[in-house]
């Protein structure tokens, strides 16, 4: 095994997991911006700031969890933990992916930057305290999918609608507490050891978190669309039809939670031939209420 490869360190940044940041996407997306030339280079230098800044506190939480994760069935697969990457290489990584994502948001405009420097404080602090703590953790890490979302309007200098945050925050509560649930079905008894809260929580409550986090989403993600059709100036009801591919796609990602493959998000989301063909389609219905109107 070479150690500290390219590659291996490469992996150790979990490149599949850039896939979250493709909410800075999302605000700019939703109000029309992104065929804007004035807005589209902020976007994305945005979203290869949040991308470094992402691979830099996966390295600092793979340090904090290289003993667990040793223990861990899958996770003493990753780079750190199975000596692939050293412990002095992952900290020097960390430093440098941390240092230039900052300086590109910042790079972006100053509201940019701050929101990035937020969202690598939270992370970095629930590495070290909030991940021990049972539902501040879901809280915490679904905050983490809210202020990606937040940096990329502020990245486009757009406004964010009340109903677009909440629906971004219960789909990624959604989304956090799925993976909890598929872990603590795979680990059983021996969650504890790999993640303290396990130890705390119960499938039955995991389950009830779920359901609201799937109504409230759901709901919310109504009430915006038909927020967004009464502005709009098609004749055709795009934003309403967007309603349905959404709702399969939540029922999808369920079904995929009951049948235990929720333990990774990403990897659900990157392999699920359904769940990728609805998205697609209610993108380009969505697409179609933003920039055919």
């Amino acid at each position: 095994m070479v150690v500290n490869s390219p590659r291996a360190l490469l992996r150790a940044g979990r490149p599949r997991q850039w896939t979250k940041n493709l909410l800075v996407l999302t605000a700019p997306g939703a109000a029309g911006s992104l065929d804007e030339a004035a807005a589209v280079g902020p976007v994305l230098l945005t979203l290869l700031a949040m991308c470094l800044a992402s691979s830099s506190t996966y390295f600092v939480n793979d340090l904090v969890d290289l003993e667990a994760d040793r223990r861990h069935p899958v996770k003493r697969q990753r780079p750190l933990a199975s000596g692939a990457v050293s412990v002095t290489a992952a900290r020097l990584a960390a430093c440098v992916a941390g240092v230039a994502g900052v300086a590109l948001a910042f790079a972006v405009n100053t509201l940019t930057g701050v929101t990035v420097v937020s969202y690598m404080a939270l992370t970095l602090s629930y590495s070290a305290v909030w991940k021990h703590i049972a539902v501040v953790d879901l809280v915490a890490v679904a905050s983490g999918f809210v202020l990606r979302a937040v940096a990329g309007a502020q990245a486009a200098e757009v406004g964010i609608s009340t109903w677009f945050l909440l629906f971004v925050t219960f789909g990624s509560l959604l989304v956090v507490t799925g993976k909890r649930e598929a872990e603590l079905a795979d680990l059983g008894e021996d969650g504890g050891s790999v993640r303290v809260t396990l130890e705390q929580y119960t499938r039955p409550f995991l389950r009830m978190v779920l359901a609201i986090a799937a109504t409230a989403a759901l709901v919310v993600y109504c009430i915006w669309a038909f927020e967004a059709s009464d502005v709009s100036a098609s004749s055709w009801p795009w934003f309403e039809l967007s309603i349905v591919p959404m709702l399969v796609a939540m029922l999808r990602y369920l079904l995929v939670l009951e049948q235990g493959r929720g333990a990774a998000p990403e990897e659900v989301f990157l392999s699920d031939r359904t769940l990728q063909v609805v998205g697609a389609v209610w993108a380009v219905v969505f697409a179609l209420g933003v920039y055919a109107s």
